[in-house]
């Protein structure tokens, strides 16, 4: 991976933009908020301003009905004009003596409408005035009057603009702020997860027995580790079965080929009787048929460690199938000279083929731990949706620590493998624990009161 995918792909900086991403959208929030708070309250000081106004002129328009009073109103208006540039006034009326500011066809146009607030555009002015109109009604000689008063609005728009400017000044100030201490408390609080991550680094073949501290971890982090933690002690357990098999694989294979290769030394080192290469000939096949063997259940194990599951079941009784097993198994029972009894029976879904493998594995599993003139014993009933399938040869009882083991590949309670011969390399009982789980079942031992009973639960 590149520098640059690093660090697009990095944990801080993705923080960091989500912190960016929500301070823009608060700042936008409250930013929109605020701005239309405050061009509400803009929007309401012309007015105000000019509801004040008028109230201070209104009662001396209404007592100015001559036009000696009137002049001095126009000089009030004048004066008011002259003091504050953004006030303007218009008077409309019949008559021209009573009118204020030189009434254009516009101004007497807004004039003939409703009283109250309009916007209003004169030619001389960019922006809009605020305009007030109000009806006076005749007074003495005076006819009805429309009485504007304006303000222009430059003034509040120059201040809504400063402060939309200002607004987003802060706005992108902020944003850029809260990226930049995002990425910062994001570095601070990703520091557990960066130690932590060195220190799996470390944590490689042969080097598996470490585990990772949790008592230093937050929270979020220490289920994390603790699992990691578990899936390590999985991988370690699995690195070392692994290894023991690697070297029973090599032990198993070595012996067979030691005989093939000392064997056919021996018979080259001089000329020999067609009887003697025959007979040589003949212990070599049997090796070749035990690599055979010992290759096909390898293979056997690794089809099932990838998932394979048993195909074509059918409904079948298990009181036929060990039967039939017996049947092909009566020469071996004959020679040791051990007898079998089978009790009970079920019905089950099944591959024959599979599930007569690992009847064969532990019924040959039992008559080899088994002295000749005893008797083993087969029971077969359903319980709690399974079917159960014991097989129970007399024998010395095996220690609690090898139980859980039996069924590992190449494991014997024999360190010594006394019991290792053309028959027997280990793998029949891991095979008959393969085929359970190909079924859905799973397998099961124990040893007590003078028997080992090894077995297998199917769904009934």
């Amino acid at each position: 991976m590149s520098w640059k995918t690093a660090r697009t792909n990095s944990l801080a900086l993705r923080l960091s933009a989500l912190f960016t991403l929500v301070a823009l959208l608060v700042f936008l929030l409250i930013g929109w908020a605020l701005y239309k708070q405050v061009d509400r309250s803009l929007d309401l000081l012309p007015s105000a301003e000019l509801e004040a106004r008028f109230s201070v002129l209104e009662s001396s328009l209404m007592r100015f009905g001559n036009p000696d009073h009137w002049s001095k109103m126009v000089r009030k208006l004048d004066q008011l004009s002259e003091e504050d540039r953004r006030i303007r006034f218009w008077a409309v009326s019949s008559d021209s003596h009573y009118e204020y500011g030189n009434p254009d066809a516009v101004i007497r146009r807004v004039a003939e409408g409703k009283p109250g607030m309009r916007d209003l555009y004169l030619a001389d002015n960019p922006f809009p005035y605020k305009v007030m109109l109000s009806e006076l009604p005749a007074l003495e000689q005076r006819p009805p009057l429309r009485f504007l008063i304006g303000i222009d609005t430059e003034t509040f728009w120059h201040t809504q603009h400063t402060l939309l400017i200002a607004l987003v000044s802060l706005a992108v100030v902020g944003v850029l702020l809260a990226s930049v201490l995002g990425y910062w408390v994001a570095r601070i609080g990703l520091r557990p997860l960066r130690e932590l991550s060195a220190e799996a680094q470390q944590l490689a073949p042969p080097r598996l027995s470490g585990r990772l501290r949790v008592s230093a971890l937050p929270p979020e982090l220490e289920q994390f580790a603790q699992t990691f933690n578990a899936a390590l002690e999985r991988v370690d357990q699995a690195y070392s079965r692994l290894e023991a098999f690697n070297a029973d694989v090599a032990h198993e294979l070595r012996s067979p080929l030691t005989n093939l290769i000392g064997q056919t030394q021996v018979a080259l080192t001089r000329g020999r009787s067609a009887e003697h290469y025959f007979e040589v000939l003949q212990s070599n096949l049997e090796e070749l048929e035990r690599l055979r063997s010992i290759i096909n259940d390898m293979l056997f194990l690794a089809s099932a460690d990838q998932g394979s599951k048993a195909t074509g079941l059918i409904s079948t009784s298990l009181a036929e199938e060990v039967a039939t097993t017996l049947d092909y198994l009566d020469y071996i029972l004959e020679d040791a000279q051990v007898r079998v009894e089978v009790k009970g029976d079920a019905q089950a879904r099944i591959e024959k083929a599979h599930l007569r493998r690992a009847l064969i594995n532990l019924l040959n599993n039992a008559v080899q731990h088994t002295e000749p003139g005893q008797v083993i014993h087969v029971v077969i009933h359903s319980e709690d949706g399974q079917v159960r399938i014991a097989v129970s040869n007399p024998g010395p009882a095996i220690a609690d620590e090898h139980l859980p083991r039996l069924f590992e590949r190449f494991y014997r309670v024999d360190a010594a493998r006394s019991n290792s011969g053309s028959g027997n390399h280990g793998l029949g009982l891991a095979i008959v624990k393969a085929i359970a789980v190909m079924h859905g079942g799973s397998v099961f031992v124990r040893s007590q009161a003078g028997a080992n009973t090894f077995g297998i639960l199917l769904p009934a």
